[in-house]
């Protein structure tokens, strides 16, 4: 293992993160994942528990300030570095070809933002590069006790992002087509794989059990974000944005990878891994609506069988100290596009930045943009909307102030005020958005007379449930996303309804 050129990438990956800790703020999510911190269950609506549990574990050791939450995100990432690296040495790369394989996972735009901010998906990438990784090592050795650990780290994975199935699905394919072709060993007709099977389902155990008690909640949630919340994706429109996502100069390196699996004498005992690739790829670019980025975790064995790949051509002219130079190029390359991924530009800069390399804001969601795009408009305004509510609290006489609750429309503005908010007096939130209705309203059942402070809506509908409606205050939160920006804060009091059925019609998984 070529650790000192290895371990010098990890180290630039690590500070470039490190330099972009606090970036333009919180991100929307990570607000979601501290609530549910503060709530721990076998599932939740959107995800499994495991990237939850951790973060809990995390914050328990070292708070929930931004730098503390952005620090493990990070130290995922350079360990995904890492395994890529190893993968390629698992194919039979050097120095040379680990340098380009991880050079290359070093400069992935999505790569970049996932282990930027607090997620499920900075797991994902971990485990599917760890998977790629066993895999590597068990068709190099042909030892079927790695099998048992490809399980473990596939149940691991199933307990962080159901994402893994398609990665299962792929696995399952490929056994399929390598007995099919006869490869050796032929794996499918032996008890291996199957055990493995097992061991991955005992890590999706909990999450089923949990749909079982919540109605099978994120069938709601898939249904809805694939109906309501996703844009539509043309087959073309996702391979291209393949290219994008991926960074165009990686390209050769992956396209490579997956030519040297498929064709290559050397490459072809490594053969599953392209099938896995191929089958989870057609699954997502056929679906109609899945983001660029779901399909990123798969190339980690790609970046990997590359880096071989690309040297060993290299090899083939006589010229393998070129492969330096490609790695100059592709830190170059990172570095430029660098800014659309991480916040390291302030706002202004960026802007032109991004305008001069023709990128507009952009998002994935059928929602309207404004001067940022999605990623970066979701990292702005939450300490402004929580300055205008607990301004808005704060004027309520002290004892209405004691029955008051607040209830927002979504997570992203829920988990703003139980962050900055609860240490300003503000109650728990309450909201129908995805988890946050399994959390209420029990307190506010238990009030004889509520106030309630409503963000969004209208006066008509809510006139319909209570006494007097007074319209409070219009959120400003400056470079957020536009459909979070001007919404109206309402003081609700003299509530007449049907608790029960109010907040079921609140219900809203998305």
């Amino acid at each position: 293992m070529a650790w000192g050129t290895v371990g010098v990438l990890a180290a630039l990956k690590l500070a470039v993160h490190l330099y972009a800790l606090e970036g333009y703020g919180i991100f929307r999510d990570e607000l979601y994942y501290l609530a549910c911190a503060e709530h721990l269950d076998w599932g939740y609506v959107d995800h499994p528990a495991l990237s939850i549990f951790l973060l809990w574990l995390w914050k328990g050791l070292f708070g929930t300030s931004l730098v503390a939450l952005r620090v493990l995100p990070a130290l995922v990432g350079v360990a995904t570095l890492v395994l890529v690296a190893t993968t390629a040495r698992e194919m039979g790369g050097g120095r040379r070809a680990q340098a380009l394989a991880a050079t290359a996972a070093l400069i992935v735009p999505v790569y970049l933002a996932y282990h930027h901010y607090y997620s499920m998906n900075a797991w994902s990438v971990f485990f599917w590069a760890a998977t790629g990784w066993l895999l590597a090592r068990l068709l190099r050795t042909g030892q079927p006790r790695l099998w048992i650990w490809i399980g473990v780290v596939l149940g691991l994975g199933l307990a962080n992002k159901i994402d893994v199935l398609w990665l299962g699905a792929g696995l399952g394919v490929g056994l399929v087509l390598e007995w099919l072709l006869r490869s050796q060993p032929r794996w499918l007709t032996t008890r291996w794989p199957w055990i493995a099977g097992a061991i991955s389902m005992v890590g999706l155990a909990p999450y089923v059990a949990w749909q079982m008690g919540h109605e099978w909640a994120t069938l709601e949630f898939i249904h809805n974000a694939t109906t309501q919340k996703m844009a539509s994706v043309s087959v073309m429109d996702f391979l291209l944005g393949q290219i994008l996502t991926l960074h165009p100069f990686t390209l050769p390196i992956w396209l490579g990878g997956l030519v040297f699996l498929l064709v290559h004498p050397r490459g072809k005992r490594f053969r599953l891994l392209a099938w896995i690739f191929l089958t989870v790829a057609a699954l997502l670019a056929f679906s109609g609506t899945s983001r660029s980025g779901y399909l990123a975790p798969a190339y980690t064995w790609l970046f990997a069988a590359g880096g071989v790949a690309v040297v060993t051509l290299l090899a083939r002219w006589r010229i393998e100290k070129a492969a330096w130079a490609l790695v100059v190029i592709l830190l170059a390359g990172g570095a430029l596009v660098a800014p659309l991924a991480l916040p390291v530009l302030p706002v202004e800069r960026y802007q032109r930045y991004a305008a001069a390399l023709g990128k507009e804001p952009s998002t994935e969601e059928n929602k309207e943009v404004a001067a940022l795009p999605q990623f970066y408009a979701d990292m702005h305004g939450w300490r402004e909307i929580t300055a205008t509510v607990v301004e808005v609290f704060q004027s309520l006489p002290e004892e209405e102030q004691g029955r008051a609750r607040v209830t927002a429309p979504d997570y992203g503005i829920a988990g703003a005020l139980d962050y900055y908010g609860r240490p300003q007096g503000l109650p728990p939130t309450l909201s129908g958005h995805n988890n946050y209705w399994y959390w209420g309203p029990a307190d506010l059942a238990n009030l004889a007379d509520p106030v309630i402070l409503q963000i969004g809506g209208d006066k008509a509908t809510l006139e319909q449930f209570f006494e007097t409606v007074e319209l409070a205050a219009h959120l400003d939160c400056g470079l957020c996303m536009p459909y979070e920006n001007g919404r109206p804060v309402w003081i609700c009091r003299g509530f007449h309804g049907d608790l029960s059925e109010v907040w079921r019609r609140s219900r809203h998984f998305d």
